[in-house]
């Protein structure tokens, strides 16, 4: 007992140091490392339409400019340096590929549209059929969390906007292989884990679509909705009434526990299973609020507003502002 006590701390202390090293690596290579490409100012991209498929819902303008590296084809790489290195990511992937559409849909920039198409192309193609007969994207790199995502990882997130991506593929371009991939995608996010898909269903029933995907879920808000939209912008391609009904279903998730992700003074980012409770950071809370915004403009939903505006006063807050950001870093170093 003693010895994997021991060998339960050392874990603990090596994801501590891998976290500080990534957060230094941020600093000293501040153009390259791979948190350069997230962390934009968040906004509702104000061209986006609810009742058909059109620019994605974020602007991603930030992301539209991401300088590289990029492979051969022009497929963005996130550099991690160290043993990890250069990666595929298919998250990032998805949302350069929704930048450029976006700006594509902006400016008509032939340029624009075959980065868009290109990284369209390179989803469809890297679908992994796995042994429970489901297509997933699979990240093949170790990536450091609550517990360590071994390669090849899944994520809830990464389904549901690649799943946006593959849509607006298929709408621009009317390519059967984009809808034949785009259902493939679609069924994964209907599967809950245990079936082989992305989709957890709680003991009261409630469906959550799950970021990472490890053995005690933690709920994470931001990949939730994110991956939400994916099965909005389904619906909206083909009306399947299967669709609409995740959709609603996982909304319904969503607003019976905002509450739970009020922290009082701050949003939390997750809901883990410790004690201390995983405190947003300063982007990610503003990106609840720009994506709790864009579920009133889906769903009509007062309640999304009124936790937006909640939220909202809280980063106007300079005492919560403060205490959130001592919150956090107290989190990261006790935990990861």
């Amino acid at each position: 007992m003693e010895r994997q006590e021991t060998l339960g701390r050392l874990e603990a202390a090596k994801r501590k140091g891998n976290y500080l090293r990534r957060v230094f690596a941020a600093y000293l290579f501040a153009r390259n490392s791979q948190l350069t490409f997230w962390h934009e100012s968040p906004s509702v991209n104000d061209m986006a339409v609810f009742d058909r498929i059109g620019q994605y819902y974020m602007p991603f303008e930030h992301k539209a400019r991401y300088p590289g590296p990029f492979d051969d084809d022009g497929i963005p790489l996130l550099d991690y340096h160290g043993q990890v290195g250069r990666q595929y990511y298919s998250v990032a992937i998805a949302q350069y590929a929704l930048a450029s559409y976006n700006l594509f849909k902006r400016t008509r920039d032939a340029l624009c549209f075959k980065r868009f198409i290109k990284n369209a192309e390179w989803l469809s193609e890297n679908l992994m059929l796995t042994p429970s007969g489901t297509y997933l994207w699979a990240n093949q790199f170790d990536f450091e969390y609550f517990q360590t995502l071994k390669a090849p990882w899944l994520s809830g997130l990464g389904q549901g906007q690649g799943l946006s991506v593959l849509i607006r593929a298929y709408s621009e371009t009317g390519e059967p292989v984009f809808l034949e991939q785009a259902e493939r995608v679609f069924q994964s996010l209907c599967l809950t884990i245990e079936e082989g898909g992305v989709l957890f269903c709680d003991s009261n029933g409630d469906y959550w679509i799950e970021e990472y995907i490890i053995s005690t879920p933690t709920h994470i808000l931001n990949g939730f909705i994110w991956a939400l939209w994916g099965v909005y912008d389904y619906f909206l391609l083909t009306k399947e009434s299967k669709a609409i009904g995740l959709f609603n279903s996982c909304c319904a998730t969503i607003l019976k526990h905002l509450s739970d992700y009020d922290a009082g003074f701050w949003s939390y980012y997750e809901l883990t299973p410790q004690r201390v409770k995983s405190i947003a950071s300063p982007f990610y809370h503003r990106l609840h609020v720009v994506q709790l915004n864009v579920m009133h403009k889906m769903t009509g939903d007062a309640q999304f507003y009124e936790y937006a505006k909640r939220w909202l006063s809280y980063l106007n807050n300079p005492v919560y502002r403060n205490l959130a950001l001592m919150y956090k870093i107290g989190f990261k170093l006790v935990y990861y």
